[in-house]
């Protein structure tokens, strides 16, 4: 069984990127490009990781983050801010919120991947093995 990410990005350009390197790699990606429906596509498909941007519509993604930690079903599931926000105190107030990770933008598509699995758990990486 495949693992499962959630990417929350508002730019389709950045979604494509991701869902594409993701699904490349053997995750099934799940999607939204708003604050409040990744919320509920987090509840509704109880993903292995959360890549998260920090500017999005409605809801930031510190003040998602924050909403994530606090549901009992998803405070541990791994949230990997990827974003442009990359000024002195970012990768702080990322964590700060509830973060797992922060991936600056742009990416570099050939060391995505491992970056990104850099901050799971042990147990995770052994299911990933797994696959």
């Amino acid at each position: 069984m495949k693992l499962k990410a959630l990417i929350i990005e508002d730019n389709e350009q950045n979604m494509y990127m991701l869902s594409f390197l993701l699904e490349k790699n053997n995750y099934e990606v799940f999607q939204a490009f708003n604050g409040l429906d990744g919320i509920k596509a987090a509840m509704n498909c109880l993903p292995d990781v959360i890549l998260l941007d920090i500017q999005l519509p409605e809801m930031d993604g510190y003040q998602i983050a924050q909403e994530l930690r606090n549901r009992k079903d998803l405070n541990t599931i791994p949230i990997i801010a990827v974003t442009s926000h990359a000024m002195v105190g970012d990768r702080e107030k990322a964590m700060a919120s509830g973060a797992t990770g922060y991936i600056e933008k742009p990416i570099d598509p050939d060391n995505f991947i491992q970056r990104m699995e850099s901050h799971f758990s042990e147990e995770l990486l052994q299911r990933r093995n797994q696959l």
